[in-house]
Order: structure tokens, then sequence, then C-alpha cells
């Protein structure tokens, strides 16, 4: 946390711009992947997210202070989770429904990660030798796509987590035995006291470390298939 503010505030005008850049992608980040569980939500059925007003981008809708901070300061957060009732789910659709929808989000994300490392790869291959005016808008271009696929990768593999009110928490609760799952779910009050002991684990920012690393290399692997790149 301390390296990343200390980048922000003493690095001039780059820190400055930087700074600016990572509230941005916080902003599209958290709210594409809120969009992404309404829009699939609404695709399977359920018209929630959308009679509530939470089916757009907008990051007035979708960002929770708490979770904003966390991206923010450390790299990995969540949203506030838009309304979703399986009831109306297409009949004999709910679990498939509620494992889609879950899984929405953090695919969301890795779809932005993927587009943000393409864009990158062209920009280097196209625009690495260009000079003046132009350098500094394709350095900011490039700074800004950097943030946003790292933040993302991050977005996708924490909300995968199997803690509430995370994505993976909703992902168990259709696939696992009703039983079990509401065993588990007694200790949903606990949640957000997990994570926040996760985060400050140096064990799991390796985790998370190694998981992104991993995505990232795989990304790669397909872009390096493409003829022009």
């Amino acid at each position: 946390m301390f390296s990343r503010l200390q980048r922000w505030f003493g690095n001039g005008w780059m820190g400055i711009a930087e700074l600016l850049i990572t509230v941005f992608c916080v902003f599209l980040s958290l709210s594409f992947h809120e969009y992404m569980h309404g829009y699939a939500a609404y695709k399977m059925g359920d018209d929630t997210a959308k009679n509530m007003g939470r089916l757009n981008m907008s990051p007035l809708s979708h960002l929770d202070p708490i979770g904003a901070v966390c991206l923010f300061l450390f790299g990995f957060g969540w949203a506030r989770p838009v309304p979703i009732n399986p009831n109306n789910f297409r009949a004999g659709k709910m679990k498939q429904g509620m494992v889609i929808t879950a899984l929405a989000g953090p695919v969301g994300n890795l779809i932005m990660a993927f587009v943000s490392l393409l864009l990158m790869r062209i920009i280097g291959r196209v625009y690495g030798n260009m000079s003046g005016v132009a350098a500094i808008v394709v350095t900011v271009v490039y700074i800004l796509l950097s943030v946003l696929e790292s933040m993302n990768l991050a977005l996708a593999v924490f909300n995968l987590i199997p803690v509430p009110p995370l994505d993976g928490s909703k992902i168990l609760n259709a696939i696992l035995p009703a039983r079990m799952y509401f065993r588990l779910m007694q200790y949903e009050q606990y949640g957000f006291i997990i994570l926040i002991i996760l985060i400050n684990l140096p064990i799991f920012d390796r985790f998370l470390y190694l998981l992104t690393g991993g995505i990232e290399t795989f990304f790669n692997l397909i872009i390096g298939l493409i003829p022009f790149l």
C-alpha cells in the first residue's frame, strides 16, 4: 500500500497521472463487473437489476466504498452486489442461472484484462518509436491499459474466493448440497472479517500474484498465436 502511495505522490506529474488513471480504472472495473452480473441475470430471466436501475455502467450505481478503497490501495476489492432474484430465472434453470450469474462478473473482468493486454501488445508493436507529444499520449494510454489489465486480473481471482459476499460463495450455493451450504453460511457474518485477515496475510498476496501471473502468461500465449503480434 505504502509503495503505491509513494509512487503516486512522489513522482511528480507522472505519479499524479497514474493516480488519476487508477481511480478511473477502479470505477470502470467495478462497474463492468457488476453490470455483467446484472446482464447475465437479465438474460436468464431475472429483471430485478434492470427494474432497480442497476443494469448500467455508472460507478454511482455499483461502488462499495470499502471495496473500492481496497481495490485502489491493495489491487483487489469488490463492488455493491447487484440485486438478483433466482426465483425469476427460467423454469428449471435456477442453479444454472446462479452459477452463470455469479461467474459473469469475474469472466467480464478476465475479458477486460485480455483486451487490455492485447491492446498493449498492439501499441508496443505499432507505436513503439513515437516521440514528442504523441509519445506522451501513447505512454499514458499504455499505463492505463497496464493498470486496467492487472486490476481486472486481481478482481476476477479475488472475487472467486468462496467467502461471503464474494462471487465464489454464490457459486458454492449452486453446487453444494443445500444442507452443507447452509451450514457454511452460518459463518456468513464473519465474511468481512475473514477478507480483512486475508488481505493482510503476505502469503495471500503471494497466492494472488501466482494466480494472476499464470492467467497473464496464458493470455500472452494466446496473443502470441496472432500472426502480426
